[in-house]
């Protein structure tokens, strides 16, 4: 029998208490407002709502931004312990996504987020509201549209298992375990994107002698759109492919087909056109991804289509990979206001050079291999991440099953 077996057979023998957030928490409160122009390098550490989506697990000791406490006018902190949630986002499916601060620094809560108070194991709770039955019920009820909302009830409302603190500290252990291993096979990984990202900007460097088209000479460019949300018949198929910021993070830069689908009906004119570059030029900015299918994006993205008289001239994955310059150019060329977009009279300058197509051909091919290496989610390094994953993920659900007390 194992400590986790005998822990619960000593202290809860009957079944499992499971409480809503509610019950747990001594406080829960919601943030305030942080804008980007307010992020400082140095200063007040803060968390913005898009950092719990983007750069932290299960649990963070130490906040990647910081801001100027005398700026902000209404201060909304968290301490070591507390749970943040994330309300706002792109997608049903991740919306509310939540994490542990450990660190001892008391930080500002931005916009968006929700505090949570309590007595328990921070881990513990993190972990228990990670699972696929909390996520469900953080899911519940949201109808998809371009921005997905929670709320401080329904947060509340979320129902976890809360086995007494001896049993939540080892089921801690076991999971930590399962992060640590990922955790170092990702640095490992990390360190090899590193190196990759050296040899393909080396690669992409050119002499000024090499003839150069800017981007709007070279590219057919348009905006992609979001259909009317309010004609079900637009949602009820999955004729054309429309892609989302959550298809990258989820299938990677060469894609093929997207998460969700819209019907035929559902698109102005035309579908764009096989081998069209999306460039998110709007929010998150500086991603891409090559288009393989048929397709329709949200209105975040650019559309780049290859005008047909260059088509002889370049190789569409040759711009792909140069696209990699123009993400890290659109960061640095953004309009001035609260919503991030890109500078597109700026963008649309972009240059993009014309080597001769048998050294795009030798570019590509080298960088392929890389590619692959770093990302092929079905060899090398990225395999066994995605394999130990999806072991923690079932772990983890099993762990934090269990059979609920019976009332008397």
């Amino acid at each position: 029998m194992s400590k986790l077996e005998k822990l619960i057979q000593e202290l809860c023998p009957d079944g499992m208490e499971y409480k809503t957030l509610g019950e747990i928490a001594t406080d829960i409160y919601r943030g305030a407002g942080i804008t980007r122009e307010q992020v400082t390098e140095t200063g007040a550490p803060c968390v913005r709502y898009g950092e719990i989506y983007t750069t932290y697990g299960i649990w963070f000791e130490k906040c990647i931004s910081h801001t100027n406490e005398a700026v902000i006018t209404s201060k909304k902190y968290f301490e070591h312990g507390d749970i943040l949630f994330a309300i706002t986002g792109e997608s049903v499916e991740e919306i509310a996504k939540s994490c542990a601060y450990i660190g001892h620094e008391k930080c500002l809560a931005g916009g968006d987020i929700v505090v949570l108070k309590h007595n328990q194991n921070p881990k513990y709770l993190s972990y228990a509201l990670s699972t696929t039955s909390a996520q469900e019920q953080k899911s519940k009820g949201k109808v998809k549209s371009k921005v997905v909302h929670s709320s401080v009830p329904a947060i509340r409302a979320i129902t976890i298992p809360l086995p007494p603190l001896p049993v939540q500290q080892e089921i801690v252990r076991i999971l930590d375990s399962f992060t640590e291993l990922t955790a170092e096979l990702t640095a490992e990984l990390t360190a090899r994107r590193k190196q990759y990202e050296y040899y393909r900007d080396e690669l992409l460097t050119f002499d000024i002698n090499t003839p150069k088209r800017r981007l709007i000479d070279i590219f057919d460019t348009k905006n992609g759109y979001t259909p009317s949300k309010n004609n079900k018949e637009f949602w009820n198929q999955n004729d054309i492919s429309w892609f989302r910021m959550e298809d990258i993070r989820a299938n990677g830069r060469i894609l093929k087909k997207a998460i969700q689908g819209v019907a035929k009906s559902a698109i102005k004119g035309k579908p764009f056109p096989v081998n069209s570059i999306i460039v998110s030029t709007s929010a998150t900015i500086g991603e891409h991804a090559l288009i393989q299918c048929e397709s329709l994006a949200n209105q975040r993205f650019t559309y780049l289509m290859l005008k047909d008289e260059y088509k002889s001239k370049y190789n569409i994955k040759f711009l792909y990979y140069y696209c990699f310059l123009l993400d890290e150019f659109c960061k640095k060329h953004l309009n001035q206001g609260n919503f991030s977009s890109v500078d597109m009279l700026k963008f649309n300058d972009f240059e993009f050079p014309m080597p001769p197509l048998s050294e795009q051909a030798r570019i590509v091919s080298i960088l392929d291999r890389f590619d692959a290496l770093c990302n092929d989610l079905t060899s090398g390094l990225p395999a066994e991440i995605e394999a130990r994953k999806k072991q923690y993920e079932y772990y983890r659900d099993k762990l934090l099953t269990f059979e609920e007390v019976k009332a008397e």
